[in-house]
């Protein structure tokens, strides 16, 4: 009798495990599937810059790892000859100007005597032709001093916008060119992370979504972001597909953009992205400033 009764709870008890089980999976399934987890890598646009003239290069301001602001001088070329030939245009230039006034009085004169019939008419318009052919003169030897001001100008290299200096290429005593790069530029801002998501979780996910990200270099923080980008294709699969076998493994690249205000992400750096699924989409400026 004992043994029937021990027997009937060790039953009892049994199912009731197997029940807390089947409730705990169940539910953590149900939980799991509010929520979509993607790993990635941090990602940044990197520039090359270079000069636009070609000269020697005089000084190199930045190194790797400084950081610089959009408009900030980078590195200068050697401006001793560009400055002699932007003097030379000058000169050049009020020459060519005076000509043209002088030409324009002398037909202006030659004018009011044929009117007066003390010269032929061919004189005033050969003073015209003149007069014009030293107007053009004037107008190409502006457009030759504005070319010159625009080499010394070209002759300084600005940050196009804000970043860090990832390599340094070249160094003072170089010859700079537009084809030799100087600096390489890793843009800060946007920073996004470079996911994939199966073709199956697609349709779950649109631009806008808020996300969630961390890296293992700062675990216990989470930086604030956005999906900001789908792939409107496939990627490592063939183009078409034809069975439903290889459909369901098909991956699309998606970037979540983050605020990284501490600057504290980096190029490669392995993340881990949560989004919210069933959420309302909100603006760039909405994730950076709600935590």
């Amino acid at each position: 009798m004992k043994k029937k009764i021990l027997l009937l709870l060790a039953v009892t008890i049994g199912l009731g495990a197997s029940g807390a089980a089947a409730w705990y999976f169940g539910n953590r399934h149900a939980a799991n599937s509010e929520t979509l987890t993607l790993y990635g890598n941090v990602d940044i646009r990197q520039v090359q810059l270079a000069f636009n003239g070609s000269e020697r290069i005089a000084k190199m301001l930045v190194k790797e790892g400084d950081r610089v602001n959009k408009g900030q001088l980078l590195a200068m070329l050697d401006t001793a000859t560009l400055q002699q030939k932007v003097r030379k245009a000058e000169a050049d230039s009020e020459a060519a100007r005076l000509a043209a006034v002088n030409a324009a009085s002398t037909y202006r004169r030659t004018r009011m005597l044929v009117d007066q019939h003390f010269v032929a008419q061919q004189q005033a318009d050969d003073a015209r032709t003149a007069s014009d052919a030293a107007h053009a003169g004037a107008h190409a030897a502006q457009a030759g001093l504005e070319l010159a001001r625009r080499a010394l100008a070209d002759a300084s290299l600005y940050a196009p916008d804000n970043g860090i200096i990832q390599e340094r290429i070249l160094e003072p005593g170089d010859m700079a060119s537009p084809q030799r790069p100087v600096y390489t530029l890793a843009m800060t801002d946007p920073l996004w992370v470079r996911a994939y998501v199966k073709e199956s979780d697609l349709g779950r996910i649109r631009p806008g979504m808020h996300a969630a990200v961390a890296t293992d270099s700062y675990p216990n923080k989470r930086y604030n972001g956005w999906l900001g980008y789908i792939s409107p294709t496939a990627e490592f699969t063939p183009k078409s597909v034809e069975t439903t076998e290889v459909r369901s493994s098909l991956v699309y690249q998606v970037r979540i953009f983050v605020c990284n205000p501490q600057g504290e992400l980096r190029l490669g750096m392995p993340a881990t992205v949560t989004i919210a699924l069933g959420q309302p989409a909100a603006t760039n400026n909405e994730h950076c400033r709600n935590p």
